[in-house]
């Protein structure tokens, strides 16, 4: 039934989601009927050469699929005939012995040691179904062997290799067990790297297949082991699994009875269903969502002097702190950077990305504009919370007719995206405006070509991108008990969001590990331009010892001289502190527009200068700890 079962075509189902950043929007998700997934997912950096704007853009992942189905395909089938079909001469040769010597394989020999013991042979079958290598796949043979009608060997084979599942994906959420199992585990997650990733129905498609093919290093207990790497839900899993074991069943039932036209037409059946969805399109199966608001870098223009604060949000959407596991954009061990991906996509031949929503995100007494933009890369743009998109805006330079440079923008999500699918990355992005003192208004002909190109983007619309750029603003998570510093002004924030995200909104292998303190400060003009301030209001409450937040609003508070509070200020109020944890080995991190470095640099100097210390000295054993870390623009 699972293989025979109507296509439905595809639907698209609109629903209202409301979120306190954006208040009540649109969500539209496309809804398939019956078929099995078999997206594939390889772990490590995947690259996608993309062409010039307007030429389709072919994933190396995607050739590489047809080129996996095909070569499946064909082995099976060619397994199928070699073991079915004896060779004539050596029909001839077992024809014309005197003695028939039977030779059983290790089921068998299981099952004749088993009977010796007068159990039933129907228990016999399951017990043999119970265990790994042999599995099901194995047992259905055995079972005919026994002489058993297949009415009975299938059932007792599927409810044997089912029995130890259940079990499995309870124990193996045991730490201890998880230690001892680490090998199995690293050869179970190789096998098992095809296992779709993204929604929990993809994966269910994706895990049924995987078990249902009778092939080498397939079948139930690779796949419990795959579904836990993948933090796929109990229920999900187990009724994945089922039917999966339920397909390999009546493969195997297939071949033994009818021989190699049964096994060629099962595979057939198997081949053209999960084939089909291997190459089915990306952009069908994924849904497009307004998901979380983030943040970015803007780029440099003539603003006001009051814009080295000026961030925008009015909102922040809720995280969700509960979620299904987020390891499979994990390097192994998660904190090695030595397969960070750099520069994968040039300038002279950029991604394409497709904006999947753009929203104002600021109040209304903020200064300035600032949205948020959910760009969709199709999981082909890989990249690490700390590093910056590069973004060629359209059309060319007045001064000279070439094509307008790349601007970078700190990207302001985790690695997995705001839906959590490792498709998406999200960028916040303050429109840059110049200000006219003669005309007493804004001068179009002098505001932010990318900026503005960005900010008007529509969903659907193509985006030139480049990168990922940078490490120097990258998390060293190795030890997990580091404090992290983090200053920002402005759209400053955009990677410590991704930080945070990853340390404590997302089920992170890096967020379990985290016992550290981050400690946040932002600076802004006024309440109503706060950053996420939800998000990081939520993470405090659940993360009271783990997460720490600071605001400055220059336009609301004083300093202890009488002064606009500025971002400087506020870090000298803790100055004994953090002077404290940096000698202690924490990582202080500065993101925002330049102008706010020399007030840091001179508060900091003057603190130093009190502790009776040489602070470039100083400063330069952060630098060469590592210590220091600054993205300004």
């Amino acid at each position: 039934a699972a293989f025979t079962a109507p296509r439905v075509a595809p639907s698209v189902i609109r629903t209202g989601v409301s979120s306190p950043s954006f208040g009540t929007h649109v969500r539209i998700e496309k809804q398939r009927g019956t078929e099995l997934n078999m997206r594939m997912f390889t772990f490590g950096n995947k690259r996608n050469n993309a062409n010039d704007v307007g030429e389709p853009i072919v994933s190396k992942r995607k050739i590489a699929l047809k080129i996996m189905v095909k070569t499946v395909t064909t082995l099976s089938i060619l397994a199928l005939v070699t073991s079915v079909a004896a060779p004539p001469a050596l029909a001839k040769q077992a024809v014309a012995a005197p003695e028939v010597v039977e030779h059983l394989h290790i089921g068998q020999k299981i099952a004749k040691y088993f009977r010796s013991f007068g159990l039933p042979d129907l228990v016999i079958l399951a017990l043999i179904s119970a265990m790994p290598v042999i599995e099901l796949r194995g047992a259905v043979p055995v079972g005919l062997w026994m002489g058993l009608p297949i009415t009975k060997v299938l059932p007792a084979c599927v409810m044997g290799n089912m029995l130890p599942i259940i079990p499995l994906l309870f124990l193996l959420k045991n730490d201890t067990l998880k230690k001892l199992m680490k090998p199995i585990l690293d050869r179970a997650e190789k096998k098992s790297a095809a296992l779709g990733v993204g929604s929990t129905e993809k994966q269910w498609a994706s895990l049924a297949a995987f078990v249902g093919i009778p092939l080498p290093g397939t079948g139930a207990w690779t796949g419990a082991m795959g579904a836990f790497l993948l933090g796929m839900p109990t229920a999900v899993a187990l009724s994945s699994i089922f039917t999966g074991v339920v397909s390999a069943g009546i493969i195997m039932s297939a071949i033994t009875l009818t021989g190699k036209k049964g096994g060629i037409a099962a595979l057939a059946v198997l081949a053209a269903v999960t084939g089909k969805e291997f190459l089915s399109s990306d952009d069908e199966d994924e849904e497009i969502a307004v998901s979380s608001a983030p943040t970015a870098v803007e780029e440099t223009a003539s603003v006001s002097p009051q814009s080295d604060e000026v961030t925008a949000v009015e909102e922040a959407p809720e995280p969700v702190l509960a979620i299904s596991a987020q390891n499979f954009l994990e390097a192994d061990p998660y904190w090695d950077q030595s397969t960070v991906p750099v520069n994968v996509h040039k300038n002279k031949s950029p991604f394409v990305g497709k904006v999947v929503s753009t929203k104002r995100i600021v109040g209304p007494k903020a200064t300035g504009e600032t949205c948020h933009i959910i760009i969709d890369h199709e999981g082909d743009f890989p990249y690490w919370e700390g590093q910056s998109w590069g973004v060629i805006p359209p059309g060319t330079r007045e001064k000279d007719g070439k094509p307008h440079s790349v601007r970078l923008y700190s990207i302001a999500s985790s690695r997995y995206g705001d839906d959590m699918t490792g498709n998406t990355g999200s960028l916040c992005v303050r429109r840059a405006t110049y200000w006219c003192p003669e005309l007493e208004a804004e001068d179009p002909a002098k505001k932010g070509i990318c900026s503005n190109f960005l900010c008007d983007t529509q969903p659907g619309d193509e985006v030139k991108m480049t990168g990922p750029a940078g490490k120097v603003m990258l998390m060293p998570e190795e030890d997990p008990s580091t404090n992290y510093i983090m200053v920002a002004t402005g759209t400053g924030i955009a990677p410590y969001r991704g930080f945070v995200r990853r340390l404590f909104v997302e089920n992170t292998p890096a967020a379990a590990a985290y016992k550290g303190e981050a400690w946040l400060f932002l600076g802004v003009a006024n309440s109503d331009a706060l950053l996420y301030d939800d998000e990081w209001q939520e993470v405090k409450e659940k993360f009271p010892d783990n997460f720490r937040l600071d605001y400055a609003l220059s336009r609301e508070q004083e300093n202890k001289k009488g002064g606009k509070m500025y971002i400087q200020d506020k870090v000298e109020e803790y100055s004994d502190e953090i002077f404290t944890k940096l000698d202690n080995g924490a990582h202080i991190y500065f993101c925002g527009l330049k102008g706010m470095m020399p007030g840091i640099q001179a508060m900091l100097k003057g603190v130093a200068a009190e502790k009776g210390l040489d602070y470039d000295e100083w400063l330069k054993g952060l630098k060469k700890n590592k210590q220091w870390h600054v993205e300004v623009y």
